[in-house]
């Protein structure tokens, strides 16, 4: 029996995690479960599934939670909540699915207190990834991808050593906009960003998968899960979103993992690595598909992808800047007052601004987070005059 701590169980990660939980109950047991501010949703996951621990983002919101959760339930609130369940000492593993930057704190005291960890939140290897792998390295502890391409590059490795690949191949949809005209960008609306053609997913992670910066993150993602430069980090356009991403050694054998688009399948690998479980949720009919297409990414239209290699190949605190500037530009999109276009345009310029420090500290990570988050607040607000 694997015991698992959840941070991030109302979102759509999370929701697909007490799926897969449900599916192999003596396999897998939740002890602890955190959401940002749903917490109808949470008390009825906290009913169904008995967590030792559970913990909501406002403090504010305790009492009525407490109250609808039985009596043995230890009820957390905000940053601390998280590193209470972060380093419970009946958890094995912790899988982390909070959206944006309060998930690094958390990773590193899960790392620190002896926890494997999976990982389904990019920003925090984007931001330290150096640190976090060190640590991880240091301490002895696993760190498993939830996102599909990186679960798909883990299997194709299979513990292989960074000097046998050629290249790593992340797959990406395309998003709902790989055939739009470019004079159209700057007049796409929200609702037309969150129709992606393959995945349902959060709002942050759809409106990123629109402008390709999901596929930029998980670019620098890779670099540090897998200990590859960024000029060994590729992308490929494949609409079907049936091959999950590719590994091309160094003889040109390439090798893929494939399957119907379900977020269950990398979610369960990773808690139950190393072993596979069995499950009937995910059916590959490739007489069905038909066909695997493949197309080179247009750079011109989503500049994201560049902005993202240059960001992973200059390091230092430059990934953490791409990284918040995106976070607060889509912010703004979403809120109506900064266009599409404007997304790419106010990383492009935050990134512009920012004086790199190399090999930083935490400290130093968190400065350029928090410069760039004002930076982008503010190029964001002249954008919208």
């Amino acid at each position: 029996m694997k015991r698992v701590v959840l941070l991030g169980s109302t979102g759509s990660i999370g929701t697909s995690t007490l799926k897969v939980v449900e599916d192999l109950p003596g396999e897998l047991q939740l002890v602890g479960l955190a959401a940002g501010g749903n917490v109808d949703l949470l008390a009825e996951q906290t009913t169904r599934h008995s967590p030792q621990a559970i913990s909501i983002h406002d403090p504010a919101k305790i009492p009525g939670l407490k109250s609808r959760v039985a009596t043995g339930v230890r009820v957390f609130s905000g940053p601390d909540g998280l590193l209470e369940l972060a380093t419970m000492p009946e958890a094995d593993i912790v899988l982390i699915a909070i959206v944006g930057t309060a998930g690094l704190a958390p990773a590193l005291a899960a790392i620190r207190a002896g926890k494997d960890i999976a990982i389904a939140s990019k920003e925090i290897l984007v931001m330290a990834g150096e640190i976090v792998m060190t640590e991880a390295r240091k301490h002895g502890v696993k760190v498993l991808a939830v996102d599909s391409e990186h679960s798909a590059i883990f299997q194709c490795l299979d513990g292989k050593p960074p000097s046998s690949v050629r290249n790593l191949w992340l797959t990406a949809s395309g998003g709902p906009f790989r055939k739009t005209p470019a004079e159209e960008f700057a007049s796409i609306t929200i609702e037309q960003a969150l129709k992606h053609p393959s995945w349902v997913m959060g709002r942050k992670i759809t409106i990123d998968s629109a402008t390709l910066f999901n596929k930029g993150l998980e670019m620098i993602e890779a670099r540090w899960l897998f200990d590859i430069e960024m000029d060994r980090v590729q992308v490929i356009v494949h609409p079907q979103s049936v091959v999950h991403s590719m590994v091309e050694f160094v003889d040109g054998s390439v090798l893929a993992q494939l399957s119907t688009p379900d977020m269950c399948l990398p979610i369960q690998y990773a808690l139950m690595y190393p072993a596979r479980a069995p499950s009937a949720r995910v059916q590959t009919n490739f007489a069905r598909i038909g066909q695997l297409t493949f197309e080179e990414p247009d750079t011109v239209r989503f500049p994201a992808l560049a902005l993202a290699r240059r960001a992973g190949t200059v390091g230092g605190t430059l990934p953490a800047v791409l990284n918040a500037a995106n976070e607060v530009a889509v912010d703004h999109f979403c809120r109506g007052t900064l266009s599409f276009t404007g997304i790419t345009q106010t990383v492009a310029h935050v990134l512009d601004g920012h004086c790199v420090v190399s090999q930083p500290t935490l400290d130093e990570i968190l400065a350029a987070d928090r410069w760039a988050r004002e930076e982008a607040t503010r190029v964001s607000a002249e954008a919208s005059q």
